[in-house]
């Protein structure tokens, strides 16, 4: 390809996207809306634009052949913060790649799309959207937006439904763990695969607990590698027994399906923040 997008560059999952990115394309176009992002790879270049702004998005992907999506508020929050980034910013991004004749949005969707769902259910990409927080709630206006978008004016899109992608430090986090490296993996085979329509698959690794079904986006060449279960003995040495009654533990959107409209979920998570520098 000649100009690959990646919105959100400045976050943390951007910043493991960032290196693989820069090597799939002739151009990198990396945006937020931070002023830098400090020193750029081979073949990539940096644009500050909000994502709240039409005029901007159309020209940070004009010539783009495709757009790797992961710009967002990352967490719950009052609706009204939700609104400008998450909600609007998704139809710029759709409407901007349209507008320029851009292939494929490659799109961080997340589990709380359907996190209302039981663990025991083990849902497939088919399954009914079940938000547990306004920030899912965006998340399935987007997956709509993309399959509106793939129906009305054939605009591609996969929409990854992302999990615990951080260091597994919990319970749930066993099975609901994606590593940097099937991260990668899962964004690569999104681009490559030749057609796609739209399609949703699960941002999860092989763990052993896994909770979801990704058979049926089985032709995007999705293989995950890593198994948190190496983590298991560890964390459940310092976890007291869980009750299982309990929305948080038998639910797939864990704390964010709790958690109260408009109030952090990721406050009780314990993420660590391992952003990737260049060196």
């Amino acid at each position: 390809m000649k100009k690959l997008v990646l919105t959100g560059a400045a976050g943390r999952l951007g910043s493991y996207l960032r290196e693989p990115l820069s090597k799939m394309a002739e151009t990198l176009v990396s945006t937020d809306i931070v002023d830098d992002i400090g020193k750029l790879y081979d073949g990539e270049s940096y644009t500050k634009a909000d994502l709240t702004s039409l005029e901007a998005m159309e020209a940070v992907l004009e010539g783009a052949d495709m757009v790797v999506h992961f710009g967002a508020y990352g967490d719950e929050a009052p609706f009204e913060q939700i609104l400008g980034p998450n909600i609007i910013g998704a139809y710029n991004v759709w409407e901007a790649a349209h507008r320029n004749g851009v292939r494929r949005v490659v799109y961080a969707s997340s589990v709380h799309a359907v996190g209302m769902h039981s663990k025991r259910d083990c849902i497939g990409t088919d399954a009914p959207h079940r938000p547990d927080t306004f920030y899912g709630l965006a998340k399935c206006f987007s997956e709509d937006l993309a399959s509106l978008y793939w129906d009305k004016r054939g605009v591609e899109s996969v929409c990854m439904r992302i999990f615990s992608c951080a260091q597994v430090n919990n319970a749930r986090a066993l099975g609901t763990w994606l590593s940097y490296d099937d991260l990668i993996h899962m964004v690569e085979q999104s681009i490559n695969t030749p057609v796609t329509g739209f399609t949703v698959v699960y941002g999860i690794s092989n763990n052993d607990r896994v909770v979801v079904d990704n058979t049926k986006a089985s032709f995007l060449g999705y293989r995950p590698k890593d198994n948190a279960e190496q983590f298991a003995a560890e964390v459940l040495a310092d976890t007291p027994a869980l009750d299982h009654s309990d929305p948080e533990h038998s639910l797939i959107g864990g704390p964010f399906a709790v958690v109260e409209l408009g109030n952090s979920g990721v406050a009780s998570m314990n993420v660590v923040n391992d952003t990737k520098v260049v060196d």
